[in-house]
């Protein structure tokens, strides 16, 4: 009789960097690549305003002259810095989001009146945020595409116009018709004015950028013919008619308040540009065209048809920015109309990381920080070129991570990098 017992193999013990470690890894990655994301920008911000309070100081001809007796007394010249740095800061809050005092004051005596002038300054920021936000968008959606839209000023100017004819020339119209379509029409112009570079990227070969800027050009031109022309109101000034009320984007409160829900429609907006590009094939080419052109080629997808739609949308986001300024803010368009939003917005997609939330951010922090210079130049006397400065600092700091993290002893994890263009005439 055979007693041989039957022989079982041992299981193999799992192998170091398995597929579960190695998914950790990748986990432990991810996270610290997206809190990297994160913190980078306020560290940015944080350092853009510790060197802005140098910049208030060498400007300041006080601390200046305080400074020349450092020696004999440092402590009245540290005094003098402080001061002055507390005092520009301070009108920049005030500006920013209104004055803590006022505000509580205001809401205990229940005058309405008192209350909307308190709540003036953050309402003011939030309509100014509202256009970065759109334009911020525009700009990002091309980086994830890897296009370098730089015309997003002109299409914000076409956007603005077409918003404009919409909402001047169609009388007797009722709200719910007449908003959707003068929106409708923003968006229209400013597509049009971002496909045409689009397409000349994606048939000819021709570099978006000169392209971009040509049109930003033609946009000026045009729209100095048209406000002085066909689209002239009657009168000596030139700029449009006013728009019908019912195409307006209504307000929330009275006045002076200029807060209307068209910072509502680019919250919204922006979770749809989230879920186009996260969430859907179209998102998915767009992001697989900027990341790798010729990977996405083999795989299938049309490079033309994907550079054209990216070019579209992104002309038709910056069209929105424009046509929520005239419909929620000033109703008519003039010369010198966009005051560089469209400029703005290349910095808003950097400082976002081109992520539609990281934009919706950094669109705030420009819309306060735009809002509360006025009122740090009146108060305190400091110049307005000051935040031009720390939102320069702030936008160089984003761009070159590097310097960051050299300064705070970050370390460097891997992580989905901004492809902003691929060179010229690919």
């Amino acid at each position: 009789m055979d007693n041989t017992q039957p022989t079982v193999s041992p299981t193999p013990a799992p192998k170091a960097g398995s597929t579960k470690d190695g998914g950790s890894r990748q986990q432990a990655a991810r996270q610290g690549a997206i809190l990297q994301g994160i913190l980078i920008p306020l560290l940015a911000v944080l350092t853009g305003l510790i060197i802005g309070a140098l910049v208030i100081i060498i400007t300041d001809p006080k601390v200046v002259a305080a400074f020349g007796t450092f020696f004999q007394a440092p402590g009245a010249a540290l005094s003098a810095a402080w001061k002055s740095i507390a005092t520009a800061y301070g009108a920049l809050f005030r500006g920013s989001f209104g004055s803590p005092t006022q505000i509580v004051n205001a809401l205990a005596s229940g005058d309405s009146v008192a209350v909307r002038q308190a709540f003036w300054p953050i309402t003011e920021s939030l309509t100014t945020s509202t256009p970065y936000i759109l334009a911020g968008l525009a700009v990002g959606l091309g980086f994830k595409a890897g296009l370098f839209n730089i015309g997003a000023e002109g299409q914000f100017l076409a956007g603005s116009l077409g918003a404009a004819f919409v909402g001047y020339s169609l009388v007797g119209w009722p709200l719910y018709l007449h908003l959707p379509l003068a929106i409708l029409g923003g968006f229209a112009a400013g597509a049009i004015w971002g496909a045409i570079p689009g397409w000349l990227k994606a048939k000819t070969g021709g570099h978006e950028v000169v392209n971009t800027i040509m049109m930003n050009w033609i946009a000026f031109r045009l729209s100095d013919w048209l406000i002085n022309g066909p689209m002239k109101a009657p009168g000596f000034r030139p700029v449009t008619p006013h728009i019908q009320a019912s195409a307006e984007l209504p307000r929330l409160f009275g006045d002076p308040i200029r807060f209307n829900v068209g910072f509502f429609l680019a919250l919204i907006v922006a979770g749809v540009v989230f879920w186009l590009l996260f969430k859907t094939t179209i998102g998915f080419q767009i992001r697989a065209v900027g990341a790798n052109p010729d990977a996405a080629r083999y795989s299938g997808m049309s490079i033309t048809r994907t550079v054209v739609l990216a070019m579209t949308l992104s002309g038709g986001l910056a069209g929105l920015a424009g046509a929520s300024q005239v419909l929620g803010v000033d109703y008519w368009v003039g010369q010198g109309f966009s005051a560089g939003y469209g400029f703005d917005a290349i910095a808003i997609a950097l400082v976002g990381r081109s992520h539609p939330f990281g934009i919706v951010l950094a669109a705030l922090l420009f819309g306060f920080l735009r809002s509360g210079a006025t009122q740090m130049q009146s108060l305190a006397g400091i110049p307005i070129d000051i935040i031009s400065i720390i939102q320069g600092l702030v936008i160089i700091f984003v761009a070159a991570p590097d310097i960051i993290r050299g300064l705070y002893r970050l370390r460097q994890v891997a992580g989905e990098k901004v492809v902003l263009t691929r060179g010229w005439g690919s």
